[in-house]
């Protein structure tokens, strides 16, 4: 059973789930535990280096998944190239989600304000 380990600071969405299903054969979603999310979603900004900050991510990648799993990878750009080069040493296959954005602008009085809606088009293997 092929699985995908969600390194990821949004909620996958449906259409998300069924493109990793149909494209990459994804039959399980693995979520970070809620201590792990915290720290993948708020990476200090004030580190100089994150060869520590990664360790318990790459255990759990470790623990979690074999050969040929899937690890979606999107987030901070210094902790993401990690896990994505860690995941492909352990022979997981790192991927991110492409979108496409609609913008339009509404004009309220003096005010305008810019509304974006990202949809999803497909995952891409790093």
């Amino acid at each position: 059973m092929k699985k995908m380990v969600l390194f990821f600071s949004h909620k996958i969405t449906q259409e998300q789930k069924n493109d990793a299903k149909k494209l990459l054969g994804v039959e399980e979603f693995v979520a970070l535990p809620k201590d792990l999310q915290e720290l993948f979603s708020f990476v200090p900004a004030e580190l100089d280096d994150l060869k520590e900050y990664i360790k318990p991510f790459g255990e759990f990648l470790k623990q979690n998944t074999k050969n040929g799993d899937i690890a979606l990878i999107q987030g901070d750009f210094g902790l993401s190239y990690k896990l994505v080069e860690y995941s492909k040493s352990i022979g997981v296959v790192p991927v991110y989600a492409t979108t496409r954005r609609k913008s339009k602008e509404i004009q309220i009085e003096n005010q305008v304000i810019k509304e974006s809606l990202f949809e999803h088009v497909r995952f891409r293997k790093y």
